[in-house]
């Protein structure tokens, strides 16, 4: 039995998490840095280059955590709209919340079948 995965949700997790890393780089970088010239808080864009082979592969277990890393992108841009002076910068945590929401809900719903397939043979041995 195969399960079928659907690939407009493996793209839209895999444009959303590229996009996340670029967002990251360029806000802290060039867009809205903290100190004028940069700033080292453009190092968070590093810990989403880790699931970013996996993912655009579509490797579920990388999906998997990938998903639960990306709630950390999710928490750090609903604090930054709310606290962040600077008007640029709200609006980039803005986006970054509409970002790691895309691939959230991708991630979570292409890995869903597979989910699913993987509890029926689990049932389905424990009934044989």
């Amino acid at each position: 039995m195969t399960t079928q995965l659907n690939p407009v949700l493996r793209h839209g997790a895999s444009t959303a998490l590229v996009l996340l890393i670029v967002l990251c780089l360029a806000w802290e970088l060039w867009l809205a840095p903290l100190r004028p010239g940069g700033s080292l808080l453009a190092l968070k864009a590093l810990p989403l280059l880790l699931p970013l082979r996996g993912v655009l592969k579509g490797r579920l277990y990388t999906l998997q955590w990938a998903a639960m890393l990306i709630l950390l992108y999710l928490m750090e841009g609903a604090v930054r709209v709310w606290s962040d002076p600077a008007p640029a910068s709200a609006v980039l945590a803005a986006l970054e919340i509409v970002l790691s929401l895309v691939f959230y809900c991708c991630a979570i719903f292409y890995l869903r079948p597979a989910k699913q397939a993987a509890k029926r043979e689990a049932r389905a041995k424990t009934a044989s």
